[in-house]
C-alpha cells in the first residue's frame, strides 16, 4: 500500500502527458533509433571494407622501386622479394616517373592477361594505378608515389592479417559527439605540409579549418580535401595511446553548407590503415591538429589476434588422407 501511495503521488505531481509531450518523447525515440541505424550501418561497411580481398588488412607489402631494373617475386633469387605470390613475379623497370614491366609469372593487368613488356601508370596518374593482378585474383600489386620515390604495393587475399582480422572495437560515444562546426576558408589553393609514418611529406589541399567547441571551450582542426568529395580530417587527442590508435585517427566530414555550416560525427572517427598492417604509408596529425581534449567516440585501437603459444605436450589429431 505504501508502494502504492508513494507512486499516486509521483504520478498526480507529474500530472498526465499531453500531446505535446507524447510526441516529444515520440520524436526523442525516433531520434535515437535513426542514430543507431545509421552508426550500425557505418560500422558494418567499415568492416566490410576493411576485410575486403583488396582491403587495408590485405597488404602485405611496401618495395621502394629505385632507377633500374627489379626483378620481383618471392624466390630467393629476386631483388626484391615479396612475402607472397609467385616466386617469379616479373620485371619492373624505373626509368624517372616511368615503370615498365615484364610479367615472369600469369598475370593480368586492368582486367587483361598480360604477356610482353607494358607501362604501368602510377598512383599519380589521373585515372589511378594500373591493378596487377596474380594468383588467380588473389594478389594485387599496385605503383605508388610517395615523397617523391616510387614504391610497389602489394596486397594478397590470404594475408594473415586479413583472414585473422579481429574486428572493430568503439568508444560508447553518443549523439552528443555529433558536434556542428563552423568552417573557415582558407586563401584559394592553400596546401598543408603533412609527414607519413614513413618519414616522408606530402604537401596537400587545405581550403580551411573547422571550428567548434565542447566543454565551453574552442577547438580547431585544419581541413585537407583528397578529391573525394568531403573534408579530410587527420587528428591526434588526449585518448591517442590511451585507448585511441597512437598514431591519431582520421574523420571524413561533409562540405559545409553555403553558411559554412557542418557537423562533425565524431562517432565515426576511424583508426588509419597502419592500425592493421606496417605496410601503409599513413599520414600523420600536423600539430594544428592536436587536441586537448578526449574524444570518446569512435574506434578504439586495434586489438591484433594474440597468437596461441605451441604445447610441447598437445598432441594434434591426424589429418586424413
Amino acid at each position: 500500500m505504501l508502494l502504492a501511495s508513494v507512486a499516486m503521488l509521483a504520478a498526480c505531481k507529474r500530472g498526465p502527458a499531453g500531446p505535446a509531450a507524447q510526441e516529444q518523447t515520440a520524436q526523442a525515440a525516433r531520434e535515437a533509433r535513426e542514430f543507431a541505424r545509421v552508426q550500425y550501418l557505418w560500422r558494418a561497411k567499415r568492416v566490410i571494407d576493411l576485410s575486403r580481398p583488396d582491403g587495408w588488412t590485405s597488404l602485405v607489402g611496401l618495395h621502394w622501386l629505385d632507377p633500374g631494373a627489379h626483378r620481383v617475386g618471392s624466390g630467393a633469387d629476386n631483388g626484391i622479394r615479396t612475402s607472397m605470390g609467385p616466386e617469379h613475379l616479373g620485371v619492373f623497370t624505373v626509368r624517372g616517373k616511368q615503370v615498365g614491366f615484364v610479367p615472369d609469372a600469369l598475370v593480368t593487368v586492368d582486367g587483361k592477361p598480360q604477356i610482353g613488356a607494358t607501362n604501368l601508370r602510377i598512383d599519380s596518374d589521373p585515372q589511378g594505378a594500373s591493378q596487377l593482378v596474380f594468383d588467380g585474383g588473389k594478389g594485387l600489386a599496385t605503383v605508388i608515389e610517395r615523397g617523391g620515390r616510387l614504391a610497389l604495393r602489394i596486397k594478397h587475399a590470404d594475408a594473415e592479417s586479413r583472414v585473422k582480422f579481429a574486428g572493430l572495437q568503439y568508444w560508447v560515444g553518443g549523439r552528443d559527439w555529433q558536434i556542428p562546426a563552423k568552417f573557415i576558408a582558407h586563401p584559394p589553393g592553400k596546401t598543408l605540409p603533412i609527414a607519413n609514418i614513413i618519414g616522408t611529406t606530402d604537401h596537400i589541399p587545405n581550403p580551411g579549418m573547422v571550428e567548434f567547441e565542447r566543454g565551453g571551450k574552442t577547438y580547431r582542426l585544419e581541413a585537407l580535401d583528397e578529391g573525394e568529395g568531403t573534408l579530410f580530417l587527420v587528428f591526434a587527442d588526449r585518448t591517442s595511446g590511451h585507448g585511441s590508435y597512437g598514431a591519431g585517427r582520421f574523420l571524413d566530414a561533409p562540405m559545409p553548407d553555403k553558411q559554412g555550416r557542418l557537423v562533425l560525427d565524431f562517432n565515426q572517427s576511424y583508426n588509419p590503415p597502419c592500425a592493421f598492417t606496417p605496410f601503409a604509408t599513413c599520414p600523420l596529425p600536423p600539430p594544428e591538429n592536436r587536441l586537448d581534449l578526449a574524444i570518446q567516440a569512435g574506434e578504439r585501437d586495434y586489438r591484433k589476434p594474440q597468437a596461441v603459444p605451441h604445447d610441447p605436450a598437445r598432441q594434434d589429431p591426424p589429418t586424413e588422407g
